[in-house]
């Protein structure tokens, strides 16, 4: 008789299955080409093929094919001949709820394979990896991205786990791979032991959550919690779940106090691997982390004036702590650098104080979401968008000059740049530009990325005086931050060249590549692509505050 009656579930759950099957999948090609083309890689060094067709080219062939299905959904999609499924920007459910499909996965696509290709294009100008480990260096940084890429759009909180252990499992080996080299088996070593506690922590918290609310789906978290009395136990399972989340996802973002890992792990690694880090891991971690906060913030569709038991502390809570975690992040990032004669360490330091920057665009996201500022709320978030983008281009143009400055002068002591102006001028007015942005001068792309991100950020001060105070701590580190940078200048066009030191002569190529990197940054600062940019930012947040 059960079984009789179970039957007819099968069969609907198996007809709606094949219904939206193609329509997931095509939607879901961006992802499955990477996974290809790491099969492709690994097959390729078990036949030996990767001695005619190099690993570098059969990585970069497949990420620009990623890369163009995703440009091709954000156009809009392509109807497939075979089955009446397109890839739009609207959003969607994947895979029974599993994934998300709207604007900001776009954005974050494009983003993640963008930078890829960039990456890949760095690593074979400056020989890192050989071509003998290309296969396998490969491999793993493509497995890092499809992590990342599912990061960007879990809509499930296993999901979520999941894809955050997937870009962490090959960014261990990556910090690690250059085998041999005592510093980096000690920074991969450090960073598998801070992730692999982070990891049970998270996963301790998701089950927490899932379990107290009756669901794991991210996008059915802000209905359950006000369904719920947040209160006495309630309230102590809800708050503990939460941060330990929270604690895997600042663990990813190199937040104070979970940034331990970074300084050693930058320094140890290539600096190929250290700029892949820096910012595809933020980029993945910062999405899954506005998904997870707007939900925490509360139901949209709930009035401000009309309170649930214990959710507004909760939203206030959370919006201030993050807004001090970040606060903290960018004031320690900033004054451990004074101190740094390494620049992988000096620059390391550095992304946990943007970290922080970014964070309280995050902060200010959920005051705004939960006082019902649904605007606001968007204008957080693009301008989270915004300085990821700039960022992805000055961080990656700093990173990508010490790697091919190391392979000419073998150093990456700050001392050692002395006088290298001289040799590499374009190189060095390349760091100028990259550094002078990370500090937020106009007319640079990290002064108007700066400017997006606080300008939300104080506008969330009528809603908590807070979000003032946090503002001026930004404003005050941004000052800090330029005389550790200048550091770094004062040594390149300054200081003279000892004699005897290695001569930099790096080729056109290598110039090539560096000014490509730079000009964004230019542009972005003082160019119509400013709106153009912001205008995508825009798009990619609407979707979050239906």
């Amino acid at each position: 008789m059960l079984a009789n009656t179970s039957i007819p579930v099968f069969e609907q759950l198996f007809n709606e299955l094949t219904k939206t099957l193609p329509g997931d999948v095509f939607a879901f090609l961006p992802e499955l080409v990477l996974c290809g083309t790491v099969i492709a890689l690994l097959l390729g060094r078990l036949l030996g093929t990767d001695r005619w067709i190099p690993g570098h080219w059969t990585a970069l062939v497949g990420t620009l094919i990623a890369f163009g299905f995703s440009f091709n959904a954000a156009l809009g999609g392509i109807e497939l001949s075979s089955v009446e499924a397109t890839a739009e920007i609207s959003r969607s459910e994947l895979f029974s709820g599993l994934l998300i499909n709207d604007g900001m996965t776009i954005f974050f696509r494009l983003f993640l394979l963008l930078f890829l290709v960039l990456v890949i294009a760095l690593t074979v100008l400056s020989g890192i990896p050989d071509n003998e480990d290309g296969p396998d260096f490969y491999t793993l940084l493509l497995g890092a991205t499809i992590g990342m890429m599912l990061m960007v759009s879990a809509n499930h909180l296993l999901i979520l786990f999941l894809a955050v252990e997937m870009a962490s499992v090959p960014s261990y080996v990556l910090v690690g791979f250059l085998k041999g080299r005592r510093a980096s088996s000690e920074a991969a070593l450090k960073y598998v032991v801070y992730g692999a506690g982070a990891a049970g922590v998270m996963l301790y918290g998701t089950s927490l959550v899932a379990g107290l609310l009756g669901t794991a789906e991210i996008d059915q978290i802000a209905g359950k919690l006000s369904e719920l009395t947040l209160t006495g136990a309630t309230l102590r399972t809800i708050l503990l779940g939460v941060m330990m989340i929270l604690v895997g996802l600042a663990f990813k973002l190199s937040l104070v106090p979970f940034h331990f890992w970074c300084p050693d792990a930058f320094e140890g690694a290539p600096a190929e691997v250290g700029g892949f880090l820096s910012v595809a891991s933020k980029g993945a971690a910062f999405a899954l982390l506005i998904r997870v906060a707007g939900q925490l913030a509360g139901p949209a569709a709930v009035p401000p004036e009309i309170p649930v038991p214990g959710l507004e502390g909760l939203a206030i809570s959370l919006a201030i702590g993050l807004g001090l975690v970040g606060a903290a992040s960018s004031t320690f990032g900033n004054l451990a650098a004074y101190s740094q004669t390494n620049i992988k360490r000096l620059l390391a330091y550095s992304t946990i104080a943007h970290a922080g920057y970014m964070l309280l665009g995050v902060s200010a996201m959920i005051l705004a979401r939960h006082a019902g500022d649904t605007d606001l709320a968007r204008d957080c978030v693009s301008g989270v968008l915004f300085y990821l983008t700039v960022y992805l281009f000055m961080n990656l143009g700093a990173f990508a000059i010490v790697a091919l400055v190391r392979n000419q002068i073998y150093s990456e002591e700050i001392a050692d740049y002395k006088g290298l102006a001289k040799q590499a001028p374009l190189l060095c007015v390349a760091m100028a530009v990259c550094l002078f942005s990370l500090v937020g001068l106009p007319p640079l792309g990290g002064f108007v990325a700066k400017f997006f991100v606080l300008a939300p950020v104080w506008k969330a001060g009528d809603i908590h005086p807070a979000m003032w105070l946090l503002v001026g701590v930004a404003l005050l580190n941004t000052v800090f931050s330029l005389f550790y940078y200048l550091r770094i200048l004062v040594a390149m066009f300054i200081d003279d060249r000892p004699t005897g030191q290695p001569v930099a002569k790096p080729d056109s190529v290598d110039k090539l590549y560096v000014a490509l990197v730079s000009i964004p940054i230019l542009l972005l600062g003082a160019s119509p692509l400013i709106g153009k940019l912001s205008q995508a930012a825009e798009d990619a947040a609407r979707d979050l505050f239906l």
